[in-house]
């Protein structure tokens, strides 16, 4: 019956047809479920982790082996903090785990918070990021080929991106430097802001976006592809049961990621 209720998607009413007793004893037999956690072996592994919402206040973290493809450990959260990424690594490191690379999202401060671990961010994110900028239906030329280079972002290697961006920037530079004045306050300020903010994220968060090709031995995601899906699969899941209370939303979960 557990099962079919999280794998097989059954809710309430169809469990209560297959095993023929009603609604409220498949209830009763639901929340009576306690969920236990198998424990993990150490072993090398490069994390993927990120955060998802179900609601303004109640968020899973996730730290999950991008080689096994296991999921390792999760906090309930109210916020994601990079104290407690810094939190989840230390933990699994205590543990025993090797944490050969680490692959995430790219939140400010957290590509800086573990100097000694190869931390990738997120390609996808990154394309996200700029997306966000130059909206998807760019104005401008200039925008417009700097959408065509972040296409490539995922599919290429480091010289040949840094190459490009080099080349649009020298080509643009310009156009990025041109002024306006602001007639009620007398100021100038840049013309082309959005724009100017896309490169400079993509110039910035540029030492860790191919954190994969230097180390490429470790086998590192250029994504949080992984995470990301299973996030999806989880949601989808959950959507055939609204109305669970977050007690038995959180069993819900433990026994999903079994972390």
């Amino acid at each position: 019956m557990w099962n079919e209720f999280v794998s097989g998607k059954q809710t309430y009413d169809q469990l209560s047809e297959i095993f023929g007793v009603s609604q409220r004893t498949i209830q009763r037999y639901i929340e009576s479920i306690s969920v236990t956690i198998p424990s993990k072996i150490p072993r090398a592994v490069v994390v993927l982790m990120d955060t998802t919402y179900f609601g303004k206040a109640f968020g899973v973290m996730l730290f999950k082996d991008a080689y096994s493809g296991e999921d390792l450990l999760k906090y309930y959260v109210k916020n994601e903090t990079n104290s407690k990424y810094k939190e989840g690594i230390e933990e699994l490191i205590k543990k025993g785990f090797d944490v050969v690379g680490i692959v995430c999202d790219g939140r400010k401060g957290l590509l800086n918070l573990f100097p000694l671990i190869p931390t990738q961010m997120c390609q996808f994110h990154q394309a996200a990021i700029i997306r966000r900028y130059i909206t998807k239906q760019p104005k401008t030329q200039a925008a417009i080929e700097l959408k065509k280079h972040v296409k490539i972002l995922c599919r290429t290697d480091k010289e040949s991106f840094e190459g490009g961006l080099k080349d649009w920037h020298n080509k643009w530079e310009n156009f990025l430097k041109e002024r306006s004045k602001n007639p009620r306050t007398g100021k100038t300020q840049y013309v082309h802001r959005k724009l100017r903010s896309a490169y400079n994220s993509l110039k910035n968060n540029f030492p860790w976006l191919f954190i994969w090709y230097d180390n490429m031995k470790l086998k590192i995601p250029n994504t949080t592809n992984a995470i990301d899906g299973h996030f999806a699969d989880l949601k989808n899941k959950l959507r055939n049961h609204n109305g669970l209370s977050e007690a038995n939303k959180k069993k819900f979960i433990d026994e999903f990621f079994k972390a």
